[in-house]
């Protein structure tokens, strides 16, 4: 067996002619054609699809001068391009640069004519070429290689299209390698789907029917907007759009529109949903012209959004819309978005799993801190329950309709800043915003049951006591400060530390967001405990040892926590 770096087992091929790659196979020359360079993402700077420039680079671009060190600054110059539509999109590159070919090889290149004699043995826009983008090997891969008499004289890893693309030259030309492509192998669609193949019959049928099934985007149009109309059309009813960013005869409108859903159905038929759950229904169609793809909404009653769109640039679960004047719309796909709320929708997602606040300001003042580890558990008959401590509060809940739309009323002994009518303005099923005046309330679901990593943590934490090991604070340790103190968690919830003649009572919880946390709530106001507070990412977790970390925004590490069983 031949182990690779991400720990996945791959069986080597056993010596045998038949799975061995021929140089002049349709197999082999599928293999090679995935590995060719795909050189159409950086056209905006290069026009030519078959050839790339090397990053980093500077270019000037309207007396702008502008250094590209990765493709997310393909955008900056698109957005220069396309602030004005009736000016020269002019780019000069500063030389020399270096130039990737198809076949993976690099040329310096001194000036513009030798970029240009390059260029003009691209074949043209859109043209048949060989390279297939559609389809990838997701990689590590290796090859086993034979000698002739078909004995196993080597193991080979790629992790590149380079190195595929170098080691099937070495297959097909001269040297004649025999080699056989060791299986499984993962193969990823354009659309991120895997695909995992056992055989070269397999391989070579997928590959086959994957070849032409994107767009290649072998353009000089720098974006995806460059749709028909019927791929536009099914892009926009795939899934409910909100909206992210509007913009009117330059007017910034965004916190009026923001979250606004709309929803594009057969028959040209589009229904907004508005904050609050209002429904608006109006029409919708798509046509192309030489000014790109065009975007038609017409309503009655929101004049803002009726104009003739301009389709200005489409990414993965993004659409732009622009029209002159200062007029724009971005919009985000979210498949989860719920446009035709009702009443009893409404009841049946509360009533799915347990809710977490992660978010709550009442006049100004966040207070969503003082429900770490105390989720929400919504019943059928109209009960809501609170666990404090490890013990439910009980209380009642309403869904309820009014003018501005629909409403949830919480009403909970000893909790005044629940109890409001908050106005549903967002809901889908793993997450709901409320809003009351000047108040603000998110839920986010969570759903522990059959999460094997929540029971595991679970059982971790509720076996046995633990200490702290480690609190470092910036680049303080304070971990001294803890010493003599022992920290339990219940079952049912409840967290205790007890120690140095006190004894704290708290809540915890553990979750899953986007990585899995540990949310500790000693509810005391008195140091150490104190600082503990906190929704922990959990970075290890072992029977013995429970190491936290506390992140800020921009990923870089605040505080260090780390537990370790008492003996």
């Amino acid at each position: 067996m031949f182990t690779s770096c991400q720990d996945e087992v791959i069986e080597i091929t056993e010596p045998n002619e038949t799975e061995t790659l021929v140089a002049e196979s349709t197999l082999t020359n599928l293999i090679s054609a995935t590995s060719i360079m795909d050189g159409s993402a950086d056209n905006i700077i290069d026009n030519a699809s078959c050839l790339s420039v090397q990053l980093p680079i500077t270019v000037i671009v309207k007396g702008l001068e502008i250094t590209v060190d990765s493709r997310e600054d393909f955008k900056v110059i698109e957005a220069i391009f396309k602030e004005f539509d009736d000016d020269d999109d002019r780019l000069d590159i500063v030389f020399p640069i270096t130039i990737i070919l198809a076949n993976h090889d690099e040329v310096v290149i001194e000036n513009r004519d030798a970029l240009e004699e390059l260029i003009e043995e691209c074949r043209g826009e859109n043209e048949e070429d060989d390279d297939i983008e559609c389809i990838d090997f997701q990689y590590p891969i290796s090859f086993s290689v034979y000698n002739r008499d078909f004995q196993v004289i080597n193991v080979v890893t790629i992790e590149s299209d380079r190195e595929l693309y170098k080691f099937i030259k070495r297959v097909t030309g001269a040297e004649k390698l025999l080699a056989s492509l060791n299986f499984p192998v993962t193969m990823e669609l354009a659309d991120g789907t895997e695909i995992v193949v056992n055989n070269n019959i397999e391989l070579q049928r997928v590959i086959e029917e994957a070849k032409d099934v994107c767009d290649e985007d072998d353009d000089n149009d720098y974006g995806d907007d460059d749709f028909t109309k019927e791929r536009l059309d099914e892009y926009l009813k795939n899934c409910p759009w909100v909206v992210y960013e509007f913009k009117r005869f330059n007017q910034d409108n965004t916190e009026q529109y923001k979250e606004y859903a709309l929803n594009f159905k057969e028959d040209n038929v589009v229904v907004m949903r508005a904050r609050g759950g209002d429904l608006l229904t109006g029409t919708w169609s798509t046509r192309v012209t030489d000014r790109g793809a065009l975007l038609k909404l017409e309503f009655d009653n929101i004049v803002d959004f009726t104009l003739e769109w301009v389709v200005y640039d489409i990414e993965d679960g993004k659409i732009k819309l622009f029209e002159v004047d200062g007029n724009r719309i971005i919009m985000k796909r979210n498949c989860d978005v719920v446009i035709d709320i009702t009443k009893e929708r409404i009841a049946n997602y509360l009533q799915e799993c347990l809710w977490r606040i992660t978010r709550l300001n009442i006049e100004g003042v966040d207070n969503e801190k003082e429900y770490i580890g105390t989720p929400f558990k919504f019943l059928s008959d109209n009960v809501v329950k609170l666990r404090v401590n490890g013990e439910d509060l009980q209380g009642t809940y309403e869904i309820g309709v009014r003018n501005a739309g629909f409403i949830l009323q919480i009403t909970l002994d000893g909790r005044p800043d629940l109890k409001l009518e908050w106005l549903i303005n967002f809901l889908e099923p793993g997450l709901i915003k409320l809003v009351n005046a000047n108040n603000q309330m998110i839920l986010t679901r969570f759903c522990p049951d059959g999460d094997e990593d929540i029971d595991y943590i679970g059982d971790v934490l509720t076996n046995g006591e633990w200490e702290v090991a480690l609190y470092e604070d910036q680049d303080a340790n304070e971990t001294e400060n803890y010493d003599g103190y022992v920290v339990g968690f219940n079952e049912n919830g409840m967290l205790f530390a007890e120690g140095n003649g006190n004894d704290f009572r708290g809540s915890w919880l553990a979750y899953r967001n986007e990585g899995l946390f540990l949310g500790l709530n000693f509810r005391t106001q008195d140091e150490p405990f104190s600082e503990l507070k906190h929704r922990w990412k959990i970075v290890e977790i072992t029977p013995n040892r429970i190491e936290l970390k506390d992140l800020n925004s921009n990923g870089e590490i605040e505080r260090i926590l780390v537990l370790e069983k008492r003996v």
